[in-house]
């Protein structure tokens, strides 16, 4: 792949994050007019469309017209026919683009896959997919429509097209770019025979750049990384999804009776570790120069009941230049920093000892 494309490709990935990210207000029009076409591909009449303020109150809706008792809620969407025949036809449609890339733009498809259409998956899973887990019944198959809108399957076709000029097929271009208006132009939607549920995008998205090819996922630490104007909003730190406390009013209490691990972590990391340290009154057993590490310290603290803290520092730098400090938990009857180091990566304090640089 020339460097000319391979710009051309990130930027066509970059386009399309945002379009995945956007909190623009919806384009209602143009949105039912591209799903009314999706219902007309299914075999279709248009339906009457039902808009809602977050994927949340989604989940709760009866429409308007609709009796409650006739009314599948969206917590039974695995039975609905019409995800499943748009699912069908966007897997026949991955059939023919793919056949036809195959002649010719094998090896600028794998490139593309990879750095576009992976890129985005890996974001939309840290990012946008999250209030959907959040809203939806824990226990409802409900991934492979999400995975349909998705917009990283239309911005890899859309890549091929543009930057590595494959052509397409008249209605298989016409397809593809119905799937894609509707993406640019509203929330997550849920199609049934004579209704459609459509979600308004969020107002707050916040995110930080995590991988090598763009990839991104939900941090603020100061407020909600998604809020919708409902009130329906998520907080996230660095990646992991948290209770709102941990952003807005982390405090030692709270930390100490929460029982999630990832959760504590957090917690801890928004307050700030030596700040947590003096807080908790952690009381400093040993401290010595990290051989993994070089010029950076380790500090072995009593944490709780058979449990002991080693606050050490980053072997690699972050984005912003720093080197992140972070706490492991470890047993309590570890004795010294370098056993507790070497503890946490499976080795004796002496293989540890002669670690060239650990990361």
């Amino acid at each position: 792949m020339s460097c000319l494309v391979q710009r051309e490709a990130a930027e066509i990935r970059e386009e399309w994050l945002g379009w995945a990210l956007s909190t623009l207000p919806a384009d209602r029009r143009t949105a039912e007019e591209a799903i009314s076409g999706l219902y007309h591909l299914a075999g279709f009449p248009p339906p009457r469309f039902h808009w809602v303020t977050s994927p949340a109150a989604a989940m709760a809706t009866v429409p308007p017209g609709t009796r409650p008792r006739s009314w599948k809620g969206l917590d039974h969407l695995s039975k609905w026919p019409l995800p499943a025949r748009l699912n069908e036809l966007v897997q026949r449609l991955w059939l023919q683009l793919d056949a036809q890339v195959r002649w010719g733009h094998g090896p600028m498809d794998e490139l593309i896959k990879t750095r576009v259409r992976t890129s985005l998956s890996r974001s939309a899973e840290r990012s946008v997919f999250i209030p959907i887990v959040l809203a939806h019944d824990a226990g409802t198959n409900w991934s492979r429509w999400y995975n349909t809108q998705c917009v990283s399957w239309i911005a890899h076709y859309d890549a091929l097209r543009r930057a590595a000029g494959v052509v397409f097929a008249t209605e298989q271009s016409r397809q593809l770019e119905l799937w894609a208006i509707a993406a640019r132009s509203c929330g997550w939607w849920w199609p049934q025979r004579d209704i459609c549920v459509v979600s308004d995008r969020p107002v707050t998205m916040r995110t930080e750049v995590w991988g090598g090819n763009g990839e991104v996922r939900l941090h603020a630490p100061d407020g909600p990384a998604i809020r919708y104007t409902d009130g329906f909003d998520v907080h996230a730190w660095h990646g992991i999804q948290v209770p709102s406390w941990v952003i807005t009013d982390p405090d030692v209490q709270r930390i100490d009776r929460e029982t999630n691990i990832e959760v504590r972590r957090c917690a801890i990391e928004r307050i700030g570790w030596p700040s947590y340290i003096e807080q908790a009154r952690l009381w400093l057993i040993a401290s010595a120069p990290d051989p993994g590490n070089p010029g950076t310290e380790l500090r072995l603290y009593d944490m709780r009941k058979d449990t002991r803290v080693l606050l050490a520092i980053n072997g690699s730098v972050e984005r912003d230049g720093t080197r992140r400090q972070y706490g492991l938990t470890v047993p309590g009857y570890l004795p010294d920093p370098i056993t507790a180091a070497g503890w946490t990566y499976g080795l004796s304090a002496e293989q540890y000892s002669q670690l060239a640089r650990r990361t």
